[in-house]
């Protein structure tokens, strides 16, 4: 008998109120999501819906004295909301791991990539320096960049934005988390790049077994690598479909509007003028 995938991540009520002059105001309400062990699960929406908030609340990275987040999050069965600022950053990269949209912004320019990388596994782990540097190498291998040894020696200017794409993948699979959270990993990309990110994420699901909240606005990404989708507008789910269903028959009329928003590509056809 099979064993059903086991819930990795359960958000149940989520709610993120901002302080202001005028009291505390939502920027997210009520978000419920449900994501499995193996899964990809999208979550779309335009600029400004909610999707980065809801990932940095997971991630206990807003600010505690402007911010206030209610409802729970339990990442395999362990309450996330309200942990000590020093449990929480044990569980950052380790347990739950974030891929950014823009891969320039999560490396400081004055570190070579290997410095970087090894911290990185160091702060999570018990192994050497030696050690972590081997597993630095061999996870590089593992999303087929070229030459990791000599990229551990190279700083991140020197690399392009889909290398530094892939050495972001690289150190957040290196250390196995149950839940990745990538938001919009392939924006900032060229269409052989986002290929080659999207397949890596999908080789991490299936190989590790690792859930995926993937955020975008992009539905032909959505539409290539999630199960189940979530859509989100003004801070607040108003559709959740299995990935065909929604497109075939989306319920909601922002999903609807979304989905007609798909950019296409019209060709006139030439007129071809006959000889005299």
């Amino acid at each position: 008998m099979i064993e059903a995938p086991s819930n990795v991540l359960e958000v149940t009520g989520l709610c993120v109120k901002v302080k202001t002059d005028e009291g505390m105001i939502p920027l997210v309400q009520d978000i419920n999501l449900m994501i499995k062990s193996g899964t990809v699960h999208g979550l779309v929406g335009e600029s400004g819906s909610g999707k980065t908030v809801t990932s940095m609340s997971l991630l206990q990275l807003m600010n505690p004295k402007t911010t206030s987040i209610e409802g729970s999050i339990r990442l395999n069965g362990r309450e996330l909301n309200g942990l000590p600022h020093k449990e929480m950053r044990s569980i950052r990269g380790q347990e739950i791991a974030l891929i950014m949209q823009n891969p320039m912004n999560a490396f400081s320019p004055v570190f070579t990539i290997g410095q970087q990388f090894v911290e990185t596994i160091r702060t999570h782990t018990t192994l050497t320096k030696k050690q972590a540097a081997e597993l630095a190498i061999s996870t590089m291998k593992d999303v087929n960049l070229p030459d990791p040894a000599g990229l551990m020696k190279r700083y991140p200017f020197q690399l392009s934005g889909g290398m530094l794409q892939r050495v972001m993948i690289a150190i957040t699979i290196s250390l196995r988390p149950s839940l990745i959270i990538a938001d919009e990993p392939t924006t900032a990309l060229d269409v052989t790049n986002q290929l080659q990110v999207l397949r890596q994420l999908n080789r991490i699901r299936s190989e590790y077994g690792t859930a995926i909240l993937l955020i975008s606005h992009d539905l032909s990404v959505i539409a290539e690598m999630a199960g189940e989708v979530s859509v989100i507008q003004h801070g607040r789910i108003v559709e959740h479909s299995d990935v065909n269903r929604l497109f075939d028959e989306p319920k909601h009329q922002y999903t609807k509007e979304l989905l007609d928003a798909r950019p296409t590509l019209k060709i006139k056809p030439v007129e071809r003028r006959s000889r005299s």
